[in-house]
Order: C-alpha cells, then structure tokens, then sequence
C-alpha cells in the first residue's frame, strides 16, 4: 500500500510539474520589456514614415537575431512605399521539421506602427504622444513572444512571424506584403493576426473574440486544439465589420485563405484608443501572458495537423 501511495504521489507531482510547465511557457518580465519599450515616449508614437518606427524596427529585428530566428527573405525588412515614404513590414521565419508539411506556412502577425505625436484638442495636459501600448504595442509583443518560443519548438509546419508597419495608414503594410505572397504563390495555409490584445474581455466565457467568425471553421478548430475557447463570437465585431478592418484582410482577399484577428477590446474595456492614455502601465501583462499561452497549443495543432482542417466556410 505504502508502494501505491508512494508511486501516486510520483505521478501527481509530474501531473503537476507538466500543468505548470504548460502554464509557464512566456516571460511576464519578458512582455512588460518589450512592451514597456515599444510603448514608450522615446519612440513618439512609432507614425509610420518617422525615424522612430525605423528604431522599433531594429528592436524587434535585434530580437529575432538575438534569438536565432531567421529572416524569411534575406534580410528582414519587407520594403514598400506609400505616399513618397518608404516603410518596412519585418519578417522572420521559422522551417518546419516535416519534410512534406513545412512547405506550408502559417502566418502571424501584428501591426507595430502606430498614429505618432497628436495636436490640438487631443494634448491632454501637455502629453501629444499616443503610445499605442494596446493599439498595437501589445499585439506585437504577442507575435515577438510566439517567436521566440516556437523558435526552440519547431513545429512540423513552418510559421511566418510578421510585424506590419502602416496599419494605421490604411492597412498598407500587410497589403503590400498579402499581394507579394500571392506573386510569389507562397504556399500559405493560415493567417492569424493579433490586435488590441492589452486588456481582458468582461463577462465572456472566451478569452478573446476572432473577427470574422463565421468565414471559417478557425475558432471552432482552434479551441479544439486547445481543449477549451480559447475563441468565442463578439457581435460587435461582426455589425463594424472588424474582419475587414485589420491587418488580416488581405491575406483573405489576396489568397483567400482562412485569414483573421483575435482582439480583446469591446469598446467598453479600454477608453483610450487612439488616445495620448494609451500606455504601457495600463496593460494586463498577467492577462497578456495567459492569452499567449492559451493560443500556443491551438497554433501547434493548426501547425501539425496531416490535413489542413482549417477551412473557408461561408455561413454569414
């Protein structure tokens, strides 16, 4: 009996070593840096066109480079120009291990531009610079942190990690980059795009809304995967025809593929969107730091699946 007991025990304790393992796999100290950083007066808003984004840009491309994560073209910036300024998305790129499967590609991104330095009647108490911590510092911090963690667990698909730049010019970035996958007929499966991921939804049994729910079968699949909804339905995201207002369109437009955005802003949680209040103190690194965690286990199922089982359905 003293035996039985004692090997229950055992297998407790590694039941409880791998729950918390599960639970333990993204750096809140890791999150508020970057975020801190992104977010912060330095970088005066990151407007696209500015020196300042030039400077977000080198911090995030140090990262990869820090983390071995390689670029998916030579070099990691993806240039483009838009009204006689030049931007840059900055890609990386992780191989997958199947032989077969890896020349397929699963893409996730984040806009890490944001509005700049405001004027007028939008200076509160002599603060002009819109940080964008949750538009959309927050977001990219979601993707810099997958980054680094499927780059020490490779999966049997390969994984896109972008960062777009003038998103808030008029979705240029990811257009620009959408159209270009589609030249080159890139064999992309998947787009997954984090937006305004800052602070948690109330009273919801989901812990993020996926913006055109009902094009494909993506949050059902997903949660799935990770053994619990993860994604839910938001009614407001379809009535302001979210799915269309982000980063994720135009891989859908493009390639038409399954394409979308988890966000956790309702309207009601958050009071400073494009607001010069918009900073990094106000973030839930916890919350932030559970939602990654949570979407780990779908992004693996999605990326190791024998059949893509991620399919466009037209239900609306």
């Amino acid at each position: 009996m003293r035996k039985l007991i004692y090997f229950i025990g055992l297998i407790g304790l590694f039941s409880f070593a791998q729950s918390a393992k599960k639970t333990n796999l993204i750096s809140e100290k890791s999150i508020k840096t970057n975020l801190d950083y992104l977010s912060s007066d330095a970088l005066k808003g990151r407007k696209f066109g500015s020196e300042e984004i030039n400077i977000a840009a080198n911090y995030i491309e140090n990262i990869f480079r820090d983390n071995n994560i390689k670029p998916y073209y030579k070099t990691y910036r993806d240039s483009f120009a838009h009204n006689n300024k030049y931007g840059f998305n900055v890609i990386a790129f992780k191989e997958g291990t199947d032989a077969k499967l890896k020349k397929e590609i699963i893409i996730l991104g984040a806009h890490y531009d944001h509005i700049g330095m405001l004027k007028g009647s939008k200076i509160v108490n002599g603060d002009s610079i819109a940080n964008g911590a949750n538009d959309n510092a927050a977001g990219s911090v979601s993707v810099i942190e997958l980054a680094k963690y499927f780059s020490n667990n490779p999966q049997k698909r390969s994984i896109m990690f972008v960062l777009f730049s003038a998103e808030e010019e008029g979705l240029i970035g990811s257009k620009h980059l959408a159209k270009r996958l589609a030249r080159e007929k890139a064999p992309v499966y998947v787009m997954l795009n984090f937006e305004m991921i800052g602070v948690p939804l109330k009273n919801t049994n989901y812990t993020a809304y996926l913006t055109g729910f009902e094009e494909s079968n993506m949050a059902a699949k997903f949660n799935s995967y990770a053994g619990k909804k993860v994604f839910g339905f938001f009614e407001k995201a379809k009535d302001f025809q979210l799915f269309k207002r982000s980063d994720n369109y135009a891989f859908y437009k493009e390639m038409n593929i399954p394409s979308q955005t988890l966000c956790t802003f309702d309207f009601t949680n958050f009071p400073y969107y494009h607001h010069v209040d918009d900073e990094a103190g106000l973030m839930n690194i916890s919350h932030m730091k559970n939602l990654i965690e949570e979407v780990i286990p779908g992004i693996e199922g999605m990326a190791n699946s024998a059949v893509k089982e991620i399919t466009l359905d037209k239900l609306n």
